[in-house]
């Protein structure tokens, strides 16, 4: 947590004083394929946030779910699986991206090679998410242009570097946040004390563990299918509970040998 806070403050001084933050540039986490990824931030991005809420719900997760597993745990085996977790987490986080990349990739190889105003738009729907209004704005000008001007082979070259700027783009956006590891923490505390009831603020009502933790993974599964192109990484949260249980699994396993 002081990491978290310590980095957290760093990139608040950078930002506000320099409008700069080296911090991201380095210790978040980039896709494989950009020029700004290091293999060093699959751990480093875990402990670096993007906004004061985005830390605050991560802090207050990782005190109230990791202190019982800590004290039941010994710190060492606490810190493994915290991290463990949050690189597992970071690990399908980039599978997933790679999948989308791939047929990004292959949809501009397609429209290069016999380039259609139907192909485009077909593009720009299925990527649309996570950029702003105005650039989207734009591709459909771009799109309802050409339409009207067949033959005119300026907007199929416009609309193909509409489609690799858009690929490159969403290749270069930073990761960041502690949530894969507090999701593996939320998971091994549903296994620990299944039956604890927890609090929900909304709606208001008294789950045990066990089927929030089902619950929540649930949600986050159906968001990281139904919402690819979210600024939130599910995905990322799903690959912290997936690992989470494998780990404790493996230890389980171990144990009884």
């Amino acid at each position: 947590m002081i990491i978290n806070v310590l980095l957290f403050a760093a990139t608040y001084f950078f930002e506000r004083q320099a409008g700069y933050n080296p911090l991201m540039r380095h210790l978040a986490l980039y896709y494989p394929g950009s020029s700004l990824f290091e293999p060093y931030q699959f751990v480093t991005h875990i402990f670096m946030h993007g906004g004061l809420m985005h830390i605050f719900f991560n802090m207050y997760a990782l005190w109230m779910f990791g202190t019982p597993i800590e004290n039941a745990w010994s710190g060492k085996r606490f810190l493994f699986y915290y991290l463990f977790t949050g690189i597992g987490a970071a690990a399908l986080h980039t599978f997933v991206n790679y999948c989308i990349f791939g047929g990004m990739q292959s949809d501009i190889s397609a429209f290069d090679n016999a380039p259609s105003p139907e192909m485009f738009k077909q593009f720009i729907d299925a990527h649309r998410d996570g950029f702003n209004h105005n650039f989207i704005s734009y591709c459909y000008r771009l799109y309802d242009g050409w339409l009207s001007a067949s033959g005119d082979l300026s907007h199929a070259q416009a609309a193909f570097e509409v489609m690799n700027k858009m690929a490159d783009e969403l290749m270069n956006i930073p990761t960041v946040g502690a949530s894969g590891a507090v999701f593996g923490l939320l998971l091994a505390f549903g296994m620990m004390y299944p039956n604890v009831r927890l609090m929900l603020i909304f709606p208001p009502v008294a789950l045990k563990a066990k089927w929030f933790v089902l619950a929540y993974g649930g949600i986050e599964l159906y968001l990281g299918i139904a919402q690819p192109g979210s600024n939130i990484a599910h995905f990322a949260h799903i690959g912290g509970m997936l690992f989470g249980y494998l780990l404790i699994r493996f230890w389980i396993y171990q144990s009884r040998k």
